[in-house]
């Protein structure tokens, strides 16, 4: 089994360099997992939060060759569970379809002070070609 780790460049990069966005456990057999670092974003509002996270674990996927449909496991942290509606409407814009399984926190804080929600994955992908 092979691990990679790190912060593909088409994707936003993280806030500071201390920690990988991906790691990419090939399966054998083929495919592969994919576990995402918790992504968080700016925005003066959950709405607009929740949306950048979204778009950067997206694009986080899309750097592996999966989207959001391969998400088989979400975990989120709000640090007002209130406004877990808020936060929910947003995410049913990214996740159509069958929806993967879940788990939702409320935290007290996160580790960037205005932050309201992060999100973290993993996602299952096919066999990917070889090059």
């Amino acid at each position: 089994m092979r691990i990679t780790l790190g912060n593909p460049a088409s994707a936003p990069q993280p806030a500071n360099a201390y920690y990988s966005q991906v790691a990419r456990v090939e399966l054998p057999g083929g495919g592969a997992l994919l576990y995402l670092s918790g992504q968080v974003a700016d925005g003066a509002d959950l709405a607009t939060q929740s949306r950048g996270v979204f778009e950067t674990i997206a694009a986080l996927l899309h750097a592996h060759g999966a989207t959001l449909a391969d998400v088989i496991n979400i975990r989120t942290y709000l640090t007002d569970i209130d406004r877990l509606g808020e936060y929910g409407a947003v995410r049913r814009e990214f996740l159509t379809g069958t929806v993967p399984t879940s788990m939702t926190f409320e935290v007290s804080r996160l580790f960037a002070p205005d932050a309201l929600v992060e999100v973290e994955v993993v996602a299952a992908v096919g066999a990917r070609p070889e090059a």
